[in-house]
């Protein structure tokens, strides 16, 4: 731990931050992971045009920052979906559905008007440290 009581979480293993924020914070128990879009670690590309592909690789990109911290998604508590367009949830839900198969973290999921550099889909994560 930092003298701030947080530590910033780095991998090369998900997309480097966009903007002034860190990929993840761990502060005392607790790991939080910041929005993740379907990016291709090491590229500017994203995986795929489709909301499928996309919402695949963040959550890719979510378990790297998890590992990175010490947790998995077994761990995750509390998701935050932003979605491009409301029409891709049933869609994103059955991708979703792969990566938290039992007893799934809490959710909010929101239509937004935009996001960034056009993804589909962004989703953020909270987790607990084992």
């Amino acid at each position: 731990m930092s003298a701030a009581g947080k530590e910033v979480l780095s991998t090369a293993n998900a997309p480097a931050a966009l903007g002034p924020y860190s990929q993840g914070i761990k502060a005392g128990n607790m790991l939080y992971v910041s929005g993740q879009v379907g990016l291709v670690p090491g590229t500017k590309e994203f995986a795929s045009p489709d909301v499928e592909g996309q919402t695949e690789q963040a959550l890719k990109n979510i378990g790297a920052i998890l590992e990175a911290g010490g947790a998995s998604y077994s761990h995750v508590v509390k998701t935050t979906i932003l979605l491009a367009d409301m029409a891709d949830f049933a869609k994103v839900n059955a991708v979703y559905a792969k990566y938290f198969t039992e007893q799934p973290p809490a959710r909010a999921t929101y239509a937004v008007k935009d996001l960034p550099i056009a993804a589909r889909v962004e989703i953020e994560a909270i987790a607990y440290l084992p």
